[in-house]
């Protein structure tokens, strides 16, 4: 019956993680996956997180399911955070939020949203992207094409061909963009570079769609919001996807929320009706115990100061991280134009230069990349760093 099935060939980072986990070699470094990890290598259990860990164990309530638009002080929390305390658009009640299994479930129950209303648009996203984010799209139904983002020539952001491109597109184009702290490339656009697309998107009647994982690991909660802001005082229809996975080290809890900023707040109350449809259709009602952990530090004055203080200093460390990597790199090739990563934002380094030698990187000197040449620069340390810039150098010569 099953011999139609076709193999899986697997996601390349995941398969990536099992050789990593096989390596033998006490000096092997992962700057393949996503994940922030401390100086001393390891995945950090944030304080705060803790605090709110113990308090919610002490509660004896049962473990019931929660409504399919998830944990209303967890949604409301998200709101807060996403949008600002002092949005009008959120004392207007037109916006409609519900927790998601990550946020990948995020961007699932919004494609799945766009598909049904807008049947006839395709989908763009950046060059390069996520990979789940085609994924994720084509398994909507949608036909997803790219627009223009990064130059691999000069490494560089490629904006005026990104916004010759978005001026060119049909109306209620869906277009996926990132706040901030772009995954693969950690190139992200000015507040004024914003402005102009914020523009083209409310001239063009473009539906855009935000992919924010990684708020305050580049400027700053408020800064890498800049775009989401920036398009609610545009008075733009739009939809965030966000995750917690990396901010609050909760990767295993699948902790995300989708809200779809709308004209007014009945067609808010329509869009939040559709979202609890999605859900009841692909999971019925999200998870409990990560989301009531983040409520319960956004919530709470004192741990929401903590884990600001918490997040802040994992801003700092991915940020000298990536200043001990260019300056290695200036070391060991001086003849070489490094400034780029120092232009990136974020957990992530793009060196395109760097991805023929995947293999080599890994089999001589047991770091691991990602075939297009990103660089987790949070999987730098104090201990691997300069000897993972002496491994780049290495296979550059």
């Amino acid at each position: 019956m099953f011999n139609v099935l076709s193999a899986y060939a697997g996601d390349p980072i995941l398969s990536m993680q099992l050789a990593y986990r096989d390596d033998a070699r006490p000096e092997k470094t992962n700057l393949s996956i996503g994940l922030y990890y401390d100086d001393q290598g390891r995945i950090p259990r944030l304080n705060s997180v803790q605090q709110a860990r113990e308090r919610v164990l002490r509660s004896t309530d049962p473990s019931m399911y929660l409504p399919m638009s998830g944990n209303p002080a967890y949604c409301k929390a998200s709101q807060v955070l996403v949008f600002g305390a002092d949005a009008p658009a959120l004392h207007e009640g037109r916006i409609a939020t519900i927790q998601t299994v990550g946020g990948s479930g995020a961007l699932k129950v919004g494609a799945d949203v766009l598909r049904k209303f807008f049947p006839g648009s395709q989908a763009r996203i950046s060059d390069p992207s996520w990979d789940n984010h085609r994924a994720i799209l084509e398994g909507a139904g949608f036909v997803v094409e790219t627009y223009p983002y990064f130059n691999r020539d000069t490494q560089r952001l490629d904006f005026d061909r990104m916004v010759a491109d978005l001026k060119a597109l049909q109306q209620e184009t869906v277009v996926l963009f990132h706040p901030s702290c772009h995954n693969p490339t950690g190139a992200d656009l000015s507040q004024a570079q914003w402005d102009q697309v914020v523009d083209i998107v409310v001239s063009r009647r473009l539906i855009a769609f935000l992919d924010m994982a990684y708020q305050g690991f580049g400027d700053g909660l408020d800064d890498d919001a800049y775009l989401v802001r920036a398009l609610v005082r545009a008075n733009a229809s739009f939809l965030v996807a966000n995750s917690y996975s990396k901010t609050f080290s909760l990767y295993g809890e699948r902790c995300g929320s989708l809200s779809m900023v709308c004209a007014n707040a009945d067609e808010a109350g329509r869009a939040l009706g559709q979202m609890q449809q999605a859900v009841r259709r692909n999971y019925s009602s999200p998870p409990a115990f990560g989301a009531s952990l983040v409520e319960t530090v956004l919530n709470d004055a004192e741990l929401a100061a903590l884990w600001r203080s918490e997040l802040a200093e994992m801003r700092t460390r991915i940020q000298t991280m990536r200043s001990r990597l260019y300056e290695g790199l200036c070391v060991q090739q001086p003849d070489v134009d490094w400034a780029f990563l120092m232009a990136q934002k974020g957990m992530f380094g793009y060196a395109p230069v760097l991805a023929q030698h995947m293999m080599r990187l890994r089999n001589e000197h047991a770091v691991y990349i990602i075939e297009s040449g990103r660089i987790c620069v949070a999987g730098l340390n104090d201990a691997n760093v300069d000897r993972v810039a002496h491994a780049f150098a290495a296979v550059l010569k």
